[in-house]
């Protein structure tokens, strides 16, 4: 009878145990993707707004936390590696952030749009703006 009973109490821990849930491709996971995209409108500011510069510790550290945060959300070494190194998502990334700053305003080649949102993005305090610093 006491084995009866270990194996229903089993049978209906595992019934209603939550289901682990597969991870969505690490490129689509939104915390970080909005952590590249951040990186990535800074870079895309820094490029091209000769009064606006880096933060590349501050960048730095900011790449260790996205990993960090992959890390602790299940993804392995591996599918971390391979986002840094997939040449197609940054591009699909940049193809996003050039749209989003055109919309502010931005025109490819002239530096004043560029700089006027660095400036924006610092005085707002937001991830990008924390990546950069007027000169």
């Amino acid at each position: 009878m006491t084995k009866f009973f270990t194996t229903a109490a089993f049978v209906l821990a595992m019934s209603t145990a939550a289901p682990a849930q597969a991870l969505i491709p690490l490129h689509q996971e939104p915390t970080v993707r909005s952590m590249f995209y951040a990186i990535g409108l800074a870079d895309e500011v820094r490029q091209n707004c000769p009064s606006i510069s880096a933060r590349m510790v501050r960048a730095y550290l900011y790449l260790r936390s996205i990993e960090s945060y992959a890390r602790k959300a299940g993804y392995s070494e591996d599918q971390i590696r391979d986002l840094a190194d997939n040449k197609a998502e940054k591009e699909k990334l940049r193809v996003v952030i050039r749209a989003d700053l055109a919309k502010r305003g931005v025109t490819p080649g002239s530096s004043d749009g560029y700089c006027k949102v660095g400036l924006e993005e610092i005085a707002r305090g937001t991830a990008s703006g924390r990546l950069l610093q007027a000169n």
